[in-house]
């Protein structure tokens, strides 16, 4: 088993005023030729947004991008023609693909918001773009993770999907138990980051916010210290 630690305090940070931004790996003005990404894992940003602020509308082009509220609202609009709001509790996915254009604002006038986002290489460029967004906070069970995002030739009517055999889980862990993940396949990495508590993975300690990337390993075992929330992300290594 291998492993790299990437503790909060470490991550790249920018305040823009209107945003707060917590850089996981290199992106905007933040650069570390060590932190360019984890497998195909390339952006995993931790955003505080001020009320009604946010980013207009700008273009991607060939990147699955999920978006995972964690406080607060956001409005989304986009060339597809799609205008919606996502909550806490809710995950969004959009494949931008071909391209397309879209704008990301606080929806609320009066508190801040704070969302995950993150972006994955896709396994085949080009495709049509497209969006999706799902409800899950009522499908989660405690002291497990739930698959959120899947890839698209193995997805279901329960999970969102992206073009990358790529596997999004959230989980609630409470204080003093343990949870495991199998990997869904043995080539690919594990990146796991604490939202909320404490837990113990791969021998490492981690709290708010830390985060440890996991590879050449068939499963992972978790010990929560304290009432937690996590992501865990598995992913291609190349």
């Amino acid at each position: 088993m291998n492993t790299v630690v990437h503790k909060a305090h470490t991550r790249g940070v920018a305040n823009y005023g209107w945003l707060k931004a917590n850089y996981s790996f290199s992106f905007a003005n933040y650069f570390n030729p060590e932190r360019t990404g984890f497998g195909v894992l390339r952006v995993l940003n931790d955003d505080f947004i001020a009320p009604s602020m946010g980013f207009g509308k700008h273009p991607h082009e060939n990147m699955e991008i999920v978006t995972i509220p964690l406080k607060g609202a956001l409005k989304h609009k986009d060339s597809m023609d799609h205008e919606e709001v996502i909550q806490p509790g809710e995950v969004q996915v959009m494949s931008a693909g071909s391209g397309l254009q879209h704008s990301e604002i606080n929806a609320s006038t009066s508190e801040e918001t704070n969302i995950l986002q993150l972006w994955v290489v896709p396994e085949e460029n080009d495709v049509a773009p497209r969006y999706d967004q799902k409800m899950f906070d009522k499908s989660m069970k405690e002291n497990k993770f739930l698959t959120v995002v899947s890839p698209k030739d193995k997805s279901d009517e329960h999970a969102l999907w992206v073009h990358q055999q790529a596997y999004f889980n959230l989980g609630n862990f409470s204080k003093g138990s343990s949870g495991s993940y199998q990997l869904n396949n043995t080539t690919h990495g594990i990146y796991l980051f604490v939202i909320e508590g404490a837990v113990n993975a791969a021998g490492e300690n981690l709290t708010k916010r830390d985060a440890i990337g996991i590879w050449n390993t068939e499963h992972i075992s978790i010990q929560s210290n304290t009432d937690s929330k996590l992501l865990l992300i598995e992913i291609p290594m190349n």
